[in-house]
């Protein structure tokens, strides 16, 4: 049994009361891997500010394209694009159960060793035990698996992107117009260096670190080697493109409940939303790059204000499962 903090555990017993429904996805196409520019200050959009994707999981399918390992394993949405009960007699869809990660291990995307590995995960969802993750152990998620984080914070400074991410605190530092060392230090989150592309911040993944506990791309257990390459393209979007796009997202992605996550999409925005394309290299593990697509809103929390709100996970050291070093820490002796 789950014991710790995550979004899946809090849905599987709202799912009890609610029933179950579908949601969709959306994507758009593949791109290539980052190249060099500066652009000037004048023409640097702002992406600055709080974005949330309320879906789960969190990466889209591309509109064309290899795509990412999807969710073999299925349930009805009972949410609508806004996180509102559906109606009675409205017609719901199949979307990814959001507690029971069974990955794809047929997508082509996957060398065979990969697939296997993938294919393990899902057998131990099927038989309820549950496998380990990033966010199910409270370990640094990595790239691109802290994409599928509900919602996150851009800090943009001339010289510098700091990401802050919804869940556990995690934290990513882009430098701007760098090149990455000629000998990198593998890391929890590898080296990112970024540079602007047009309207485009186009961020350059490499070293991150493959010798770690709980080492996956996704929640499906897909693996990663050394020679992992990721490249995030983020664009601003007006707001009927977003709007049809997470239209098409919650055809396939499970719709999360307000109450469930600490942001949620600001209702009364009508501005621009923000659009992350990102592409994944590894050869070790992969046939070909494939894409993926995470489609933002401005985002607000349950408080009512503009700020990510703090969200922790303790780790545990029995890996997952339930028993006495999962339990809440205790003094064995009063301290006054």
């Amino acid at each position: 049994m789950k014991n710790r903090f995550s979004i899946a555990a809090i849905i599987a017993v709202m799912l009890d009361a609610l029933g179950a429904a579908a949601f969709a996805q959306d994507v758009v196409p593949a791109v290539a891997p980052a190249s060099s520019g500066v652009a000037s200050s004048a023409s640097i959009p702002d992406f600055s500010g709080i974005w949330a994707h309320p879906f789960y999981p969190g990466f889209e399918l591309p509109l064309s394209g290899p795509g990412p390992v999807t969710n073999r394993s299925r349930i009805r949405q009972v949410f609508d694009n806004d996180g509102r009960p559906r109606l009675p007699g409205t017609k719901l869809l199949l979307v990814d159960h959001p507690s029971q990660q069974v990955g794809d291990y047929t997508n082509p995307i996957l060398k065979s060793d990969a697939a296997e590995i993938v294919k393990k995960h899902g057998e131990l969802e099927l038989s309820g035990k549950g496998h380990p993750t990033p966010m199910t152990e409270c370990w640094p998620s990595g790239v691109p698996f802290i994409f599928g984080n509900v919602a996150m914070q851009i800090l943009q400074q001339p010289d510098k992107i700091t990401i802050l991410y919804g869940f556990d605190h995690e934290v990513r530092h882009v430098r701007m117009n760098h090149s990455h060392p000629a000998q990198l230090t593998p890391s929890w989150y590898g080296d990112s260096v970024g540079h602007y592309e047009g309207d485009t911040l186009v961020i350059d993944t490499a070293g991150i670190k493959a010798d770690r506990p709980v080492a996956m791309l996704d929640l499906y257990g897909t693996p990663y080697t050394k020679a992992l390459h990721v490249v995030e393209r983020y664009r601003l979007l007006d707001y009927n493109a977003t709007k049809e796009a997470l239209e098409r997202v919650a055809t396939k992605n499970f719709r999360l409940p307000p109450v469930t996550i600490g942001v949620d999409i600001d209702p009364n925005h009508k501005g621009n939303g923000l659009q992350l394309v990102f592409t994944v290299e590894d050869e070790g593990v992969f046939t070909t790059p494939w894409s993926a697509t995470i489609t933002y809103r401005r985002g607000i929390n349950s408080q009512g204000t503009y700020k990510l709100l703090e969200s922790v996970c303790a780790e545990n050291p029995t890996l997952y499962y339930a028993g006495k070093d999962a339990d809440l820490p205790t003094a064995t002796k009063p301290d006054f």
